[in-house]
């Protein structure tokens, strides 16, 4: 017999995961998640990148991409359009995600509460976020229009005499947008708010209240602290969704009137798929990812150790 000593092969049953489940059953159930991810996520992110460096208007074919290196790039930091844009697509951004966030906990909280018809209220709330962005649009298009509007006739009935032309007005245009945007959002905030106010333990504020503690101590004490993982989870998905807003701002305004309410994802529409400049409009995107990115990584580093069960 020789001294060296055989392994035994793997029996099938030692091979099979927790619960008896194989590893190619596995695999089965996420290989399509999967495939939408390479499919829709990995391979375009991977594209974009590699556009970004090169100059290709599309309609040449893959015969007429040029590689231009970072001149795209450089390109971008000289064009003050891209810098205009990203001061509204900060405004945009910074003022509607904290509105969103704060009129969603409100509502969460309202709704935490012995309401009549909650479960309904919570559906009802819920709906602007899967109803269509053609569809709110065109709803807060006839609610805000100049002369016929609903919105105008109130505030002429309240005694504003020249109320805001709202969507066709250069000043107007991007506070409608923010407005707009985070009404639709404030449903789907809620209901995660809600849940995770839910799951609070009860004992919490049973021992604040015996401590004498009123509703604003127990909010900034247990609520607050409580909520900061979910908050900071909303916070970035927010963010994200502002950043890449694009649907409303095509349906109501097309970036005007002028460029007033042109933020970066609609910039980068206009250089892809107006003018042709695919290299251009993926540097766009580009710049893009990664101030989301940096942002992103900024909300995430300074919740840590800041929530109750950090």
């Amino acid at each position: 017999m020789s001294a060296a000593v055989l392994a035994a092969p793997v029996s099938r049953q030692a091979r099979r995961g927790p619960g008896g489940a194989s590893a190619r059953a596995g695999w089965l159930f996420i290989l399509p998640n999967l495939v939408g991810f390479l499919a829709f996520t990995l391979v375009p992110l991977v594209s974009g990148i590699g556009i970004s460096f090169t100059d290709w208007n599309v309609v040449s074919g893959l015969d007429g991409i040029r590689f231009v290196g970072l001149d795209n790039f450089a390109a971008l930091i000289r064009d003050t359009g891209f810098w205009q844009a990203v001061g509204r697509t900060v405004l945009y951004a910074g003022v509607g995600v904290p509105l969103t966030m704060t009129g969603g906990l409100i509502i969460a909280l309202c709704l935490n509460g012995p309401v009549f018809g909650r479960s309904a209220l919570r559906v009802i709330f819920f709906i602007p976020h899967i109803v269509s962005s053609i569809a709110i649009g065109f709803v807060w298009l006839l609610l805000l229009h100049p002369s016929n509007g609903l919105v105008n006739l109130a505030l002429q009935a309240i005694g504003v005499a020249d109320p805001p032309s709202w969507l066709v007005s250069q000043d107007w245009s991007l506070v409608s947008l923010i407005l707009i945007t985070s009404w639709a959002g404030m449903g789907f905030h809620a209901v995660i708010f809600l849940s995770a106010l839910q799951a609070l333990p009860e004992d919490l504020y049973e021992a604040a209240e015996l401590d004498g503690a009123g509703r604003w101590r127990q909010f900034t004490t247990i609520t607050w602290p409580s909520l900061m993982p979910t908050t900071t989870f909303l916070a970035i998905m927010s963010m994200i969704g502002h950043s890449q807003g694009f649907g409303l701002i095509a349906f109501l305004t097309q970036g005007g009137p002028g460029d007033s309410s042109t933020t970066l994802s609609y910039l980068m529409y206009q250089n892809g798929f107006q003018y042709y400049r695919f290299g251009y409009a993926a540097a766009i995107g580009m710049m893009s990812f990664i101030g989301v990115l940096l942002l992103s990584a900024f909300f995430w580093r300074f919740q840590r150790g800041r929530g109750m069960y950090s």
